[in-house]
């Protein structure tokens, strides 16, 4: 059985923020979310997080998620918060404890796996690094016999001590009934005058129980944030990590350092992504896609072949095969393009159908419509779909032609095949077949003459 426990108490001064640290975000998510992925990925019996420093924001955020939640309050170190989730822990002797920090994001499953493999029946086991600059770290001491028996803190360390380059993480997998004792023999007395959870590990040498270690596969998966500065770095780093995946999945990135991917990103066969893409959400770019420079996307599926120009968001939208959107397009929840069509620049679209082969080219708004096959919309075209309190749908039929500057007052039905001359408003269904137009009779005025300003 597999308990774990997340430390998320910390106020977090140094971000300078009225949001507790871990609700602050990398790749679009909390930073507790990205470790209750990985921690959920070792399928435990129970998550407990320990929350202090804004509690009701981080409850209320994960709420619904099947955690538990234990309160630290005062926040008096490591050691003493997790003796507050030990309560809401069950198991035996030889069930452990995984211990995980909340500002730690972007920690594996496949170190923590290992992590649980190293400690064995019964043992503890250290998450450790070596460091070429270990200053600030806790340090590993061990015997003569190269066996891990303590961890010193920096600032309680001897210059001797100091010297040492393998360095102490902070994640911890232990047994859970020992765990539960050694936390009873913590003591405050040190610099900090806080209880250390890095104590235990003398603990259980003393108490004859094996004390082993892993190691991450990557270093910046134990690299925690405390600043702005920090996060950042992090962002950059995990962006950096998506985009290599990216790479050696077959895409072509036009630079990898300008790629942002906040969610789940999934690529066919020879997509290109230009410079400064953002993906937030779930993501799907079928065979062949070419998504241009500075685009959005979010929640999006995008067919096979589609080109998506620069400066286009889409969002909660369907794009079928060989379409082409943008430039400076919009999609907006529930739009769905169909096969060979064309959504140009200055066009949004919102809960509307457009259909195979059908052109929406230049400064449009299609809101609430149904559009058939082989459309034009010309320049300027408005479905009028809202009332200030209700939603009418617009119906425009099959190898229909819309003239520029046209506005459809829904509800109202265009007929397959007909023709709205240009810069008609349609208050009535057009018939199939035929031209339909309203226009006020031009006139021109002789003699007149443009007003011009009094001396």
């Amino acid at each position: 059985m597999l308990n774990i426990v997340i430390l998320a108490a910390g106020q977090g001064t140094r971000m300078r923020s009225a949001q507790p640290k871990v609700l602050h975000a990398i790749a679009g998510e909390p930073m507790l979310a990205h470790v209750l992925r990985a921690a959920r990925a070792l399928a435990p019996e129970r998550i407990v997080v320990v929350v202090g420093h804004g509690a009701e924001q981080v409850q209320q955020a994960f709420a619904g998620q099947g955690l538990q939640f234990a309160l630290q309050q005062p926040q008096q170190g490591t050691g003493h918060a997790v003796m507050q989730a030990m309560p809401l822990l069950q198991g035996g002797a030889d069930d452990a404890c995984l211990v995980l920090y909340g500002d730690v994001p972007l920690v594996q499953p496949a170190t923590l796996q290992a992590l649980l493999q190293a400690r064995g029946l019964g043992g503890l086991a250290l998450l450790t690094e070596t460091l070429a600059d270990p200053a600030g770290y806790g340090r590993i001491v061990r015997d003569g016999r190269g066996r891990i028996v303590r961890i010193v803190e920096h600032k309680d360390a001897t210059p001797q001590e100091q010297a040492l380059r393998e360095v102490n993480t902070g994640i911890l997998a232990a047994p859970l009934e020992p765990l539960r004792r050694w936390l009873g023999r913590l003591s405050n007395d040190n610099a900090q005058a806080e209880y250390y959870l890095t104590d235990v590990v003398g603990l259980a040498v003393a108490d004859g129980v094996a004390v082993s270690h892993a190691q991450p596969a990557a270093s910046w998966e134990t690299l925690g944030v405390n600043s702005r500065a920090q996060q950042a770095e992090l962002e950059r780093i995990w962006q950096g990590v998506q985009a290599q995946r990216l790479l050696e999945q077959g895409v072509s990135l036009a630079d990898p350092a300008r790629l942002d991917v906040r969610g789940t990103l999934h690529c066919g066969r020879d997509v290109h992504i230009d410079v400064g893409c953002v993906f937030e959400g779930a993501v799907r770019l079928a065979d062949g896609v070419r998504v241009g420079p500075y685009c959005v996307l979010r929640d999006a599926d995008i067919g096979a072949a589609t080109a998506i120009e620069a400066f286009s968001h889409i969002e909660g939208a369907r794009v079928a095969d060989a379409a082409r959107i943008g430039p400076y397009a919009r999609l907006r929840p529930g739009a769905d393009v169909g096969p060979e069509a064309h959504v140009g620049n200055f066009v949004e679209l919102k809960q509307t159908r457009l259909g195979r082969g059908s052109k929406a080219n230049h400064l449009a708004y299609l809101g609430d419509a149904r559009i058939g096959e082989r459309v034009n919309v010309g320049a300027g075209t408005i479905t009028c779909n809202y009332d200030g309190v209700n939603k009418f749908q617009t119906v425009i039929e099959d190898d229909a032609f819309i003239g520029s500057d046209t506005q459809l007052v829904a509800p109202v039905r265009v007929g397959a095949g007909a023709t709205l001359g240009a810069g008609t408003t349609l208050v009535r269904d057009a018939p199939a077949g035929q031209l339909t137009l309203s226009r006020a009779p031009q006139e021109t005025i002789p003699g007149w003459s443009r007003p011009k300003r009094k001396p």
